[in-house]
This record gives C-alpha cells, structure tokens and sequence, in this order.
C-alpha cells in the first residue's frame, strides 16, 4: 500500500467539500508587472496589525526617524513591531480609524515623510545557517514579519512549533477573484521566495515541501518550477481553480487529505502552511536586513482607469494608492480591501494599508452590483452545500440574530472562514458572513467579560487569603511564647495555690457564720410580731361610739342647712324684687351666711373626731 508521501509524489490530489466558481476577473491584471508608487504625503502606521498585542511604543511627536526604524517594541508573546516606511518626522500618536470591518479606532503612528529615503543601519545575513534557531526567529520577529495572506498571525510563531512538521506547505494558490498580488510576485521575485523557503526548512526540518499554485496561473507555476529545480525536498503542486481552495484547511485537505480538527492548528496533524508573500518578506529580513515596510497590492476595478500591482509602503492611505490608479468614482461608490468575497467595504478612503492588505477593489454597479435586498430564508440547503467548512449557514443565521450563543458554538460557528461562499449562492441575498463576523464579535467580547469578572474574582479571593495570612501572622508574632517553669517557680506556683484555697475555706465559715446571724435575726422578727398582735387592745366599743358622733355631726349640718334656706326664703318671698341688682346681692348674702354655717359645723364635728382618735390611742 502506498504511503501518503508516495501518493503526494505521483501527483494525487483529493477533493475538499463545498466550494464555488465565481468569475475570476484576473485578467485586469495578472499581465502587469509590479511597479513602486511615489512616496505619499502622509503615512498612518498602526501599532497593531497582527493577531496578538501591541508592541511598545519607542518613538514619540516630533521625533525624527529613518527608514527601517523600529517604532515599536515587542511587548509580550505574539507581539511583532512595526517599522518606519520611510525616513521623517512624527508628527501625532493618536487613535485612528482601523482596516477592520468595524473601523474600529486603534493607536497609531502618524509620520510625514522628507522625500530622502535614508535608510537605518541595515544587519544582513550572508549564511543564516551561522544562527541557532532562536537567534533566526528572534530575526523574523523583530522584522516585524507576520502572516501576509490571511489573519496576521505572527510568523515567528510558527517558526517556532514544537511539534514534528511532516509537510510545509507553501501557499500559493490566491483563489478569491480580482487578485494578481501573489502570482505576480511568483513570477517575478521566484529565486527569493525559495530562498525564503529554505530558511523555514531550516528551522522546522519537515520532510516534503508542497508549493500550492492554482492551474489558471501558468506563469507563475512555471517560474516557481524553475526556481526550485535544484530543490529534490520542493515539490510543485498544481490544483484546479475552484474557491475557496486558498484556505488553509480547505488546502491542507487537497494536498494531503488530512482534516484539521475543529478548533485545531495545521500542526496539531504535522502541518504548516505559509503565504508566498511571508516567505518573500523572510528573504527581505534574513539576506537583506530589511523589515517588513512594504508589499504587493493588486489595485483594480473597473472605475480606475490603470489598475496596476504595486509595491505599497504600509500606511499609505487608500486615497493615495487610487489617485496613482486614475480613480473615477461614480455617485454611491465602494470600494473593497480585499476581494468581492472575503473584502469588506471601507468607511473612508482615508484608512491606511496594512500588512494583510491584499487588495484594493473600487468596482462600479455593473460588475458588482450592490445587493440590499434581503429576504426571507426558503430553505434550499445552497448555502449548506457551498460551505467548504460543512457547517449549517441557514441555521447558524438563525442562531445569530436570536443571539444564541451557546448553540453558535456547538454548531461550530468559530470553523466558519468566513470566505463568503454561503453569500454568493443565496437567493434570498442573505448577508450570512455579516451575521456572523457580528456574532463572533459578540461572542468574544463576552468571553472577554467573563474572563474580566473570574480574573476579578480570583483577585478578591487571593487578597482575602492574603489578609487572612497577615493576620495570622500578627498573631503568631504578638503571642506570648510560654517557657517552661523551674522547680522554685512551680512551688511557688502551688504555694499560691494552696493560699487561695485557704481564704476561700476562710470566706466560706465566714459566710456561714452570716448565714447564721441572718436566720436568728428573722426568727427573732417573727416572735415579736406575733407577742404584739397578742397584746392589741379592743376597740369595738370606741368604734361605735365614733360611729354615732359622726351621724350626730351629719344630721346637725342638714339642720343648719335647711335653717339658712327658711331664713332666706321669706326674705326673697316677702320683699318684693325692685331690681335685679338687688335680688343678686341678697342672694349673695343669704349664701355666704350658709357657708358660714357649715363652715362652724365641720370645725365642731373636726374636733369631736381627734377626740376619739386620742382617746383611742391611749
């Protein structure tokens, strides 16, 4: 049975699921040679343009620079600096809008150039195989190299793979449409793309290298063959045109028929794949000196009248590479970075070029007509059928917009390349890529709160722990050390006992003795008591008679009573009133002499009651 290797040789090929054929477009022009584009009056450089973290800052305002300068520093693990374009002066660091699909702002370098191209001290390297594998990808990283044909992912880590590397796989193929970038730089910059090779052999050592070329570029495959005749490790592989055959995975199938893992790298199954344009930039770094400061961008549509392939300094604005195209916009113009399938179109044309910027697309509405007329979902499984990833677009969509992540991620949603395919044979004129770089995006930015509040949490509880230490410690330091007695401190010791225990002996007889005294005093109460309730005199008698003083008294105050009122009645009765004056102060009369009455007959009755009481006392 032949071995894989064996079948790669003899030139099988295997098919990768899904895929479409749109119109290439390529002949605008795949027959240009590349040419350099006069310096711009401003350069907008982003400190970040790679997957990872930003690098340092070492440059600030009005600091001159040179071509080649490092502006920034490698910070952490996946960070790559990025390089002075050319020689001037800084003018800002500010944020500005991003070559992201969202415009985001990010951090950014404002430099404007002097016109003399000086360049910074240059350290190229004759032989690279002078160098131990560190000391070459501390070079790729500090060229500030990083993945030319996809997400950015910085190349130096994967120069860096621990595992065993089976096949290196030169990627080559530029499916989507419109784009000559890579197969122009095939064609003519052959010999350094080997070179570039050949320093990755060096470092990963893997048994085959497959250069993948579509088979509508004829020239470049043939340039590429040229190149590396010499090579017995290089093999030259070409594919049939179909998109998107460029991705990584769909490719890695192709070639080898080995599937990565969802959520997996190529190296994970001895794989590696790179782009022709981070090969060429290797070359630059490693025989050169030169950062990563410039590449290939295919500028073209049909509203510029020279489209062209240009050698592009990174921060160049979009504005500036279309004014040396003979750009002529019509009213509600796009224009694209990237192509018409994975491309996203710009906010502005004030957003600068980048290191993954492939393309430059200003099409008008005849050759990509604008599409905003979605509707509903029919359910023609199109979508299903075109995805090279084999997922359930329809469903996903659904899932997305009903912001269901946790089902967006057991379906997969993160193995989605987002190449369009789905988009292009929907005819409901679905965005499907829209919904999900969105959700994606909503998906990281919750990961990312998540993490935030466990990060938080895990702060919280190492502080409390922290603070429970320190007060164990305070605790420890303030105890008193108890050191072992002597045998004078221990007699001591029970001597002192034993005299407490005397004085409570002591108190105790003490308080029984009181205990005693307190029992005689109250039994000695008790008889005196009851000797004078014995003695008490009788008093009925004595009551009685006060008894009958006191009716005396009430019955004599009724009969003085009614005597005033027999006094005054005739006199009111028998003078007849002259007026009212007088009738008021004969009445006043009458009852004060009443009073007066009474008055003698209380005294009387007072005086005959503290009589009894004496007498009763006595």
């Amino acid at each position: 049975m032949e071995s894989l290797l064996e079948q790669i040789e003899r030139g099988v090929l295997w098919q990768a699921p899904g895929g479409v054929h749109p119109t290439a477009h390529k002949n605008l022009t795949e027959h240009l040679a590349i040419t350099q584009l006069p310096l711009p009056d401003k350069l907008v450089i982003p400190i970040k343009q790679h997957i990872g973290v930003n690098g340092k800052l070492l440059v600030e305002p009005e600091q001159y620079v040179l071509k080649g300068q490092a502006l920034t520093e490698p910070s952490e693990n996946w960070s790559v600096p990025v390089h002075a374009p050319t020689s001037g002066t800084i003018k800002k660091i500010q944020a500005m809008p991003s070559a992201h699909p969202s415009a985001l702002e990010e951090i950014s370098i404002i430099l404007i150039p002097d016109g003399t191209e000086t360049w910074c001290d240059l350290n190229p390297i004759p032989d690279y195989t002078d160098l131990n594998n560190q000391e070459l990808i501390s070079k790729i990283q500090l060229a500030g190299i990083s993945g030319m044909g996809g997400a950015g992912f910085p190349t130096y880590v994967k120069a860096q793979a621990n595992k065993n590397i089976e096949f290196l796989i030169i990627n080559g193929v530029e499916c989507e449409p419109y784009i000559t970038a890579d197969d122009r730089l095939m064609q003519e910059y052959a010999k350094d793309i080997i070179k570039g090779i050949n320093v990755i052999v060096h470092l990963l050592k893997p048994e085959k290298v497959l250069i993948a070329i579509e088979d509508d570029k004829p020239l470049a495959i043939k340039a590429m063959e040229q190149a590396s005749a010499e090579h017995d490790h290089i093999l030259i592989k070409a594919i049939p045109t179909k998109y998107p055959s460029g991705g990584e995975k769909q490719l890695i199938q192709i070639l080898t028929n080995r599937e990565v893992p969802s959520r997996g790298i190529p190296a994970d199954i001895g794989i590696m794949v790179q782009n022709v344009g981070t090969l060429f930039a290797i070359y630059e770094a490693i025989f050169k000196g030169k950062p990563l400061i410039e590449r290939v961008v295919t500028v073209t549509g049909k509203t510029l009248k020279n489209p062209k392939n240009a050698w592009v300094l990174i921060g160049s604005e979009v504005k500036h590479v279309l004014e040396h195209c003979d750009f002529e916009p019509e009213p509600m113009q796009r224009v694209i970075m990237g192509g018409p399938m994975m491309g996203f179109t710009l906010p502005s044309v004030r957003i600068p070029v980048i290191k993954t910027t492939n393309c430059i697309l200003a099409p008008n509405q005849v050759e990509l007509p604008f599409n905003d007329n979605e509707q509903a979902c029919i359910r023609c499984s199109a979508c299903a059928d075109a995805c090279p990833a084999s997922l359930l677009p329809q469903q996903l969509q659904w899932f997305a917009k009903s912001k269901e992540f946790d089902k967006l991620k057991e379906h997969n949603l993160f193995d989605c390349i987002e190449c369009g395919a789905c988009n292009f044979v929907c005819p409901s004129e679905i965005p499907l890529v829209q919904y999900y770089r969105i959700a994606k995006a909503q998906i990281k930015e919750q990961t990312e709160e998540q993490q935030k509040a466990q990060r938080a949490k895990e702060r919280f509880e190492i502080r409390n722990q922290r603070l429970e230490r320190e007060k164990e410690e305070r605790q420890n330091r303030h105890k008193k050390v108890v050191k072992p007695k002597t045998t004078d401190e221990q007699n001591k010791i029970a001597q002192a006992m034993a005299k407490v225990k005397n004085n409570q002996t002591d108190k105790s007889a003490v308080s029984a003795a009181i205990a005693r005294a307190k029992a005689k005093k109250l039994q000695s109460d008790s008889t005196d008591n009851t000797s004078s309730q014995d003695t008490l005199p009788d008093n009925t008698e004595v009551t009685k008679q006060r008894a009958e003083r006191k009716e005396k008294a009430r019955l004599y105050r009724e009969e003085k009573q009614k005597e005033a009122e027999s006094l005054s009645e005739p006199a009111l009765s028998n003078k007849p009133i002259q007026d009212d004056k007088k009738s008021a102060v004969a009445a006043a009369i009458a009852r004060a002499k009443a009073k007066k009455l009474a008055q003698q007959a209380d005294q009387e009755s007072s005086v005959d009651t503290t009589d009894d009481a004496n007498k009763e006392s006595a």
